[in-house]
């Protein structure tokens, strides 16, 4: 005999789908953004730009959505981890996007000048960061703690490469102080890439939440703080 579904299962399944278009919007401005900059495309930075307004009503929409199922249905247990982790994730998926809007914002400016230099750890940090968003979506989506896990571990790969972009720009600021204007914006892409993919892992830990119950944000461990002192250790410092 087939499972009998209950109304609020098909208004739960309407949130999950509303996370996904907008996650897949997310990435899609991620990759619009770093190849306007790369290819030194204005209509594409001016794509992102014209598709925030999209991704502030699909947050809109599942805050407004969440909050409701709350109010309403008084979730209890996993359906409510399951509620108030797509809120967070709504969030994050919106400053995800701002953060694309940040990136196409410094193409527009970037495009005034000569090129620099031929973008090549950037697009990897863009690819990085689209992967992290497509993976710790699918991980929410099949409840699939592990994938979540192995997301947050690839945040550090990100933060290389954008210390790499960081030192080989400050070279060139260095030796030629005429660079330092496209430098910098640069160097913002970079660090909003590294930021986009900080937001990727905050979902993941939210999936970990969501599946196990388990916080591991902030290293909390089976009801432990690890590697924070006292009040009393910090005196003593």
């Amino acid at each position: 005999m087939s499972k009998i579904e209950r109304p609020f299962d098909e208004e739960l399944k309407t949130l999950k789908e509303k996370l996904l278009e907008m996650a897949a919007r997310a990435e899609e401005q991620i990759g619009l953004a770093v190849r306007g900059l790369k290819d030194r495309k204005e209509e594409m930075a001016c794509e992102v730009l014209e598709n925030e307004k999209i991704m502030n009503r699909l947050d809109i929409e599942i805050d407004e959505m969440a909050m409701r199922l709350l109010a309403l249905r008084q979730p209890m247990a996993t359906d409510l981890r399951f509620i108030t982790s797509a809120m967070k994730i709504g969030s994050d998926l919106e400053r995800i996007g701002d953060l694309a809007v940040n990136i196409a914002e410094r193409t527009l400016e970037l495009l005034k000048f000569p090129e620099l230099k031929p973008l090549i750890d950037i697009p990897r940090m863009a690819a990085l960061a689209q992967e992290m968003v497509r993976d710790v979506l699918n991980a929410f989506v099949n409840g699939d703690a592990d994938l979540a896990q192995n997301v947050c571990k690839r945040d550090d790969q990100v933060d290389q490469l954008n210390n790499q972009v960081f030192r080989e720009l400050l070279t060139y600021m260095i030796e030629d102080p005429t660079t330092i204007h496209r430098a910098v914006d640069l160097i913002l892409v970079g660090r909003h890439l590294e930021r986009i993919a900080d937001h990727a892992t905050n979902i993941g830990e939210d999936v970990i939440y969501m599946v196990k119950g388990r916080t591991i944000k902030h290293h909390v461990e089976e009801g432990r703080l690890t590697g924070l002192k006292s009040c009393s250790e910090r005196e003593s410092d």
